[in-house]
């Protein structure tokens, strides 16, 4: 009986969801598109840039970039699977979303977040390989190995990401059709859903821990190596020259995981306790400002690819 009242007082599949953007903000969150417009615009305009540099200079087109090139690639997608529609809702208010829309959406976020783990790592492996075994380095990554590597991530990141939409199509009832989100995340939708959510909450959760804690263990195993063949140099300067070719992916290391940490422990443990506004204001910036900043880190901190950068934007010929 009681199951018959709650599905009387639902409705079927919608054809649209409605995105409402930080709830209890109302025109105040307009403010924010002074924040998130910024943001979006800084990664447009540098991963293009980095993008632009290593496809014109042959002398880039060696592992290191091409994966930093697979990066600004991705940062683009994931800016760009949110930005848009949070922009829009910040600055005209409430907008509709086809239902299939929001499933692809969520697909791509996810997915694309995914990557983003899965490449750092891969970075991390390549400088592993760069710094312990110089020798064997140009037969161990060569630019096949990194294309290969590329296309594996990129198909587990959508093997593992597919069930997410899949599990929220199979449901027929929902609650409501508006989202208090700025964007389809998966949690979101699912607290719409009308039924057993079970196998939705345990595979999130298993997702999150699964793919950022192996690749924070792969991670962190190849900066033991780093560190442990460091050490092994004989001088001073040598060790400062092996670590400095690292500093750069440690920042993006640390610029990635360290607001998605604290975007998982807000949403996991302080459901309750944190404002929903902060949970979405964290989960936005947790997808936005890696893609800004990441350009900005290697841009300043890679010679190769500040001096093209420099040479390409001042129109300075290059030394022959």
């Amino acid at each position: 009986m009681a199951e018959t009242l709650q599905l009387n007082s639902t409705f079927l599949r919608p054809t649209f969801f409605i995105l409402t953007g930080f709830p209890g903000l109302g025109s105040a969150q307009t403010w924010l598109t002074l924040v998130f417009g910024p943001i979006y615009l800084l990664a447009l305009l540098g991963n293009g840039a980095l993008l632009a540099v290593v496809w014109i200079d042959s002398t880039l087109h060696q592992p290191m970039f091409l994966l930093l090139a697979i990066l600004a690639a991705t940062d683009l997608g994931l800016a760009t699977s949110i930005a848009p529609g949070l922009l829009a809702v910040l600055w005209l208010g409430p907008r509709s979303v086809p239902y299939a829309v929001c499933l692809v959406q969520m697909f791509f976020v996810h997915a694309l977040t995914a990557m983003e783990s899965g490449v750092l790592l891969a970075m991390a492996c390549d400088r592993a390989a760069a710094i312990g075994r110089p020798l064997h380095y140009p037969v161990l990554v060569t630019k096949a190995c990194v294309g290969y590597a590329a296309l594996a991530l990129a198909l587990k990141a959508v093997a593992i990401v597919v069930p997410f939409p899949l599990l929220v199509a199979k449901f027929e009832h929902f609650q409501a059709k508006t989202i208090g989100h700025t964007y389809c995340a998966h949690m979101a939708v699912v607290e719409l859903v009308v039924g057993n959510t079970q196998a939705n909450n345990l595979y999130g959760l298993a997702l999150s821990l699964a793919i950022s804690g192996m690749d924070i263990l792969g991670i962190t195993g190849s900066y033991g190596l780093i560190a442990h063949a460091v050490l092994q140099l004989p001088t001073p300067e040598a060790r400062a020259k092996a670590f400095g070719t690292c500093s750069s992916h440690i920042c993006v290391i640390l610029a990635f995981y360290i607001p998605g940490l604290f975007s998982y422990l807000t949403h996991r443990f302080g459901h309750h306790t944190v404002p929903k506004p902060v949970h979405i204001l964290l989960s936005n910036i947790y997808l936005l400002l890696p893609p800004a900043l990441n350009p900005l880190i290697y841009g300043a901190r890679t010679k190769q690819i500040r001096d093209r950068l420099l040479e390409t934007f001042t129109f300075r010929k290059s030394p022959l």
